[in-house]
């Protein structure tokens, strides 16, 4: 019987101490191999009927990671172009409450419109903030700069007694942190990051009766029949979530559907404990070290003030991590051990 620990050795051979997940992650060896065999088949002439399917599965695996119906589950490229269909979807003068200095995806579709009252608040007091004209809260589960976790149960709450619609981005969270997507009015996430996909893969998932959203993106593959709405306006949309899907690029997809097989056979909660375990070492030797991290209790993305200006060096010694508004993110993921810890901790102490 595999292990976690056989499972990853398997797929994950790097060539350097990387503990830059919340960039993009490592891709699995089974990965590498499906992206080959994509590009083999194009390159062959063959039909390409088996990326379709990919994508399929892709979006089968997604809905069973976010416990809903597959549905539900639109699958697209980024998160600023989901973003911006749930921007689309706001009447003018709306208000739709953000937290300070969330990602960019997140957030600029919002401003970009011109016409909705957007109001950014700390990420802690982003529930007590809701109020009774508030007609969206937009923000990530957990934050990219520095992992802190959003209190989504209080935010659904707050939302709910005041009527305000929800979309939470699990682009940082999705992998390691359980998606309960059905809490949520819309909810999206890219793959390249804790899912381990290759870029060009993201996925929405709505409401049963998809909420407000309006397909204005829509284009041959959101047509209940894709191959006859190549030509003209679709003429019937799908039924489904399918609606809101952009052409896809397959040979991500193919990589991804390798991806998140892997995922599955892990278990999220497996990785979990062992990517906060590590974060919790790396907490504890910076202690030691008389380093204080930013608060981001129960996340695997830890950032350390003033230390950014190492990234350079540090990258230079063959170890990866980021450098965020000048601090230093590392973060900690299935492939990464108690040694690639103790490496960064030694490197910082010199």
């Amino acid at each position: 019987m595999e292990t976690f620990e056989s499972l990853v050795r398997a797929e994950f051979t790097p060539e350097n101490t990387y503990l830059n997940t919340a960039s993009n992650a490592l891709l699995p060896a089974r990965t590498v191999a499906a992206l080959d065999a994509a590009a083999r088949l194009r390159a062959a002439g063959r039909p390409l009927d088996p990326l379709f399917a990919d994508v399929e599965a892709c979006r089968a695996a997604y809905a069973r990671l976010a416990g809903v119906p597959v549905e539900r589950v639109a699958a697209g490229a980024t998160v600023a172009l989901y973003s911006s269909l749930v921007a689309a979807s706001l009447p003018p003068g709306a208000e739709v409450l953000t937290a300070d200095d969330d990602f960019t995806s997140v957030l600029n579709p919002f401003h970009a419109r011109g016409d909705l009252k957007v109001r950014a608040v700390p990420l802690e007091r982003l529930a007590d903030a809701v109020r009774p004209d508030t007609a969206l809260v937009a923000v990530s589960a957990a934050q990219s700069a520095d992992g802190r976790i959003a209190d989504l149960p209080a935010l659904r709450e707050a939302a709910r007694s005041h009527g305000a619609r929800t979309y939470v981005d699990f682009s940082q969270a999705a992998g390691w942190l359980p998606v309960e997507a059905d809490a949520y009015d819309y909810s999206v996430a890219i793959t390249f990051k804790w899912l381990l996909g290759p870029h060009g893969a993201a996925f929405l998932v709505v409401p049963e009766d998809f909420g407000d959203l309006v397909p204005v993106q829509a284009g041959w593959v959101a047509g209940e029949d894709p191959w006859a709405s190549c030509y003209g306006p679709v003429a019937e949309l799908a039924h489904s979530a399918r609606r809101f899907d952009a052409s896809p690029a397959l040979f991500s997809y193919a990589g991804l559907r390798a991806s998140l097989a892997l995922l599955e056979e892990i278990g999220v909660d497996a990785v979990r404990a062992h990517d906060l375990a590590l974060a919790d070492r790396f907490r504890a030797g910076l202690a030691t070290l008389g380093h204080a991290p930013l608060p981001a209790p129960g996340s695997p993305i830890v950032s350390v003030p003033g230390l950014g200006r190492l990234q350079p060096e540090l990258s230079a010694a063959g170890i990866q991590v980021s450098n965020r508004a000048g601090n230093l993110r590392a973060s900690f993921h299935l492939y990464n051990t108690a040694a690639d810890v103790d490496r960064l901790l030694d490197a910082l102490s010199g």
